[in-house]
């Protein structure tokens, strides 16, 4: 269906006076026109670039059609034709970061790989003795305290050991520990627990205990992102290791 706007004006169609009234055809036309764009493949899109193209008919029309003695504004069609290109560009920019979110995804797929057979710290509570010797663990701060303490419980949760490290700035601590009690025997092969416990004149800190564990596997987890599957049995995201030893 078309119409024609004044005695000899342009022949505009019903689609384009339905954008501009904000208004739709009549059902039955509608999937009339439907099975017309169907069997011909062309259709009505509503993409910013379509929108745009159908402003740009309407704004020729009504240039063509204006009283000349009330013109039209010439603010708002620069108003009118700023906010399209605005909604045409955000439409790009979105696609635009789509693509560039897929290959940081796939980089990280790759990077997280490179780290298969390697000793990570990560969050975790506990460490290992096996023929006198500790699996590896650390501690990581907030922020610098003036004393960092360690304590060791067995697994009757009894405290056998407390390593005091002093004073020690925020980051990332790396704790080398030979497994042995307060009274410097060799403790016994067998999982033990971890605490860490900081002090900033007087007022305890955050410390966050970090186990050692080997890579074994890379995974995809629900969010896209690369999950790292840690030989004690957890699986921990790349921005969840601390340290790689």
């Amino acid at each position: 269906m078309t119409t024609t706007i004044g005695n000899n004006g342009p022949t505009v169609s019903q689609t384009l006076l339905d954008t501009m009234n904000g208004t739709n055809s009549a059902s039955s036309s509608t999937k009339s026109a439907s099975s017309a764009t169907s069997s011909t493949g062309s259709t009505t899109g509503t993409s910013a670039t379509d929108l745009q193209n159908t402003f740009l008919q309407l704004l020729v029309a009504q240039l063509k059609n204006q009283d000349p003695t009330n013109p039209m504004d010439s603010s708002q069609m620069t108003s009118q034709l700023a906010q399209i290109n605005t909604v045409s560009g955000i439409s790009q920019l979105n696609t635009t970061l789509t693509s560039l979110a897929t290959q940081m995804s796939a980089g990280q797929q790759s990077q997280a790989a490179l780290l298969i057979g390697s000793t990570v710290l990560a969050p975790g509570s506990s460490v290992t003795v096996a023929s006198g010797k500790a699996s590896s663990f650390g501690v990581q701060l907030a922020n610098s305290v003036g004393d960092l303490q360690v304590v060791v419980k067995n697994s009757a949760g009894q405290i056998v050991n407390t390593i005091d490290l002093g004073k020690q700035s925020a980051g990332t601590i790396p704790v080398g520990w030979t497994p042995t009690d307060t009274a410097g025997n060799t403790l016994p092969d067998g999982t033990y627990t971890i605490s860490a416990v900081g002090t900033i004149n007087g007022q305890q800190a955050t410390a966050t205990t970090l186990t050692g564990a080997t890579v074994q596997s890379v995974v995809s987890q629900s969010n896209g992102t690369p999950g790292l599957v840690l030989s004690n049995g957890t699986t921990v995201g790349l921005t969840g290791v601390a340290a790689i030893l």
